[in-house]
């Protein structure tokens, strides 16, 4: 059996690997009940921590922690007058239920009774990424720039109105895919923004929530013949492909000219260049064109052979077809690399009101002022991105920054 802090790590890992199919299995035999089958996972991963701890990891850590779930959902079901309506469904439900047998995953379920249109999308978004992601509150209200009480009331009236409304927890027919696949994709793509590049704690990349996010694309792209899909799938592959690139044998963070290209993975860049081709064959929307964009870095065999005013034009296209603050800070960006960072701050001031608690907006113009030799603003830019950055690996890397720009200043 492994040290005790050998085991505990591997019952963490477990825990949040599973979380997602242990509450889709559990919500299910609810009949949409978001609220109690959350408390009902929270008590049976208490319950898996005090039994693994003596015993060791099952052979299946999602079959021990749905059967466990169920098991006291059906309890619940039984003591509750609310919820006497599901007692018919309960002798198929226990059939169903052969320990250490994985029941159907129902996280696809999950993902539209989230994003039905009964909602806003907002809510959508927020709750899918509390449900499917696992972010907490204060994750998700970073990503909206809200204050943590208002997210938390937006999660709680979404959960509300499910329940309520009896919004029913399947996968809709097909006629009914086209209302929601925006707010599917948008969901998707913040899944996998919180995962490849994480708003908060020690690490850069949270690999758990970039493959669930890349799971749950694959099941999009199997499920519609619509090219928008494959060119999330296609964005998404081409950017995780880097992840092993994106930071130092001490956790710090390489920014992307300077990463070893070596080691990106080049399976995921290969699927990636082809879906992006099929999603440009279909007829792209924006995020095909974000992954032709992000297509041209990985074709590129050094950061010097970008084809940067490639990039800006497929820049304009996007901010033709989706404009955006952040999309014009990273057109300006582009820009910069090919006309000159000053032309990029330009373009990157006008965004200040918009952008002003934004952390990579600074950042981004701290890195310009510094190309551009101007160090008092570009350490007065790195000091407010230093301010606004919750990510450890992006604090160390502006410290850093900040201290080498003033000793170069004397």
């Amino acid at each position: 059996m492994p040290v005790l802090g050998e085991l505990q790590a591997k019952i963490g890992a477990a825990f949040v690997r599973e979380r997602a199919a242990v509450l889709a299995s559990t919500i299910g035999v609810l009949g949409g009940d978001f609220a109690v089958a959350e408390e009902l996972v929270q008590e049976s991963f208490v319950a898996a921590l005090e039994s693994w701890s003596v015993s060791g990891l099952p052979a299946e850590p999602r079959a021990w922690l749905i059967t466990v779930a169920r098991r006291r959902a059906i309890d619940f079901i039984r003591r509750s007058v609310r919820h006497r309506d599901l007692l018919a469904a309960l002798p198929a439900v226990e059939e169903a239920m052969e320990f250490g047998a994985p029941p159907q995953d129902e996280r696809l379920a999950l993902f539209f009774t989230c994003c039905h249109p009964a909602l806003a999308q907002e809510s959508q978004v927020a709750l899918t990424l509390r449900t499917l992601g696992g972010m907490t509150t204060e994750e998700i209200a970073r990503a909206f720039l809200l204050p943590a009480p208002t997210m938390a009331q937006r999660l709680v009236r979404a959960q509300s109105k499910i329940r309520k409304a009896r919004i029913p927890y399947r996968v809709p027919p097909r006629e009914e895919w086209a209302e929601r696949l925006t707010a599917v994709m948008t969901t998707l793509y913040l899944v996998f923004n919180e995962g490849y590049a994480a708003t908060s704690g020690s690490s850069i990349v949270r690999v758990d929530l970039c493959n669930d996010a890349l799971r749950l694309a694959r099941m999009v792209v199997e499920l519609t013949e619509d090219g928008e899909p494959r060119g999330l799938l296609a964005l998404m592959l081409l950017h995780h492909a880097r992840r092993a690139a994106r930071s130092d044998a001490t956790g710090d963070l390489v920014l992307l000219e300077d990463q070893d290209r070596a080691l990106w993975d080049g399976a995921a860049i290969a699927e990636g260049l082809a879906l992006v081709d099929e999603a440009l064959r279909r007829g792209p929307g924006p995020y095909g064109v974000q992954a032709a964009i992000a297509a041209l870095h990985a074709r590129a065999p050094r950061a010097s052979d970008t084809d940067w005013p490639q990039i800006v034009a497929l820049y304009r296209e996007l901010l033709r077809r989706q404009p955006s603050p952040v999309i014009e800070l990273n057109h300006a960006a582009a820009v910069a690399m090919v006309a000159g960072p000053a032309a990029g701050l330009r373009l990157m001031e006008r965004l200040a009101g918009e952008l002003g608690d934004y952390h990579l907006f600074h950042a981004a113009r701290a890195d310009l002022h510094r190309r551009a030799g101007e160090l008092a603003p570009a350490l007065a830019a790195y000091r407010q991105a230093l301010e606004l950055a919750r990510s450890e690996p992006e604090r160390r890397f502006l410290q850093r920054r900040l201290e080498q720009l003033a000793a170069a200043r004397g």
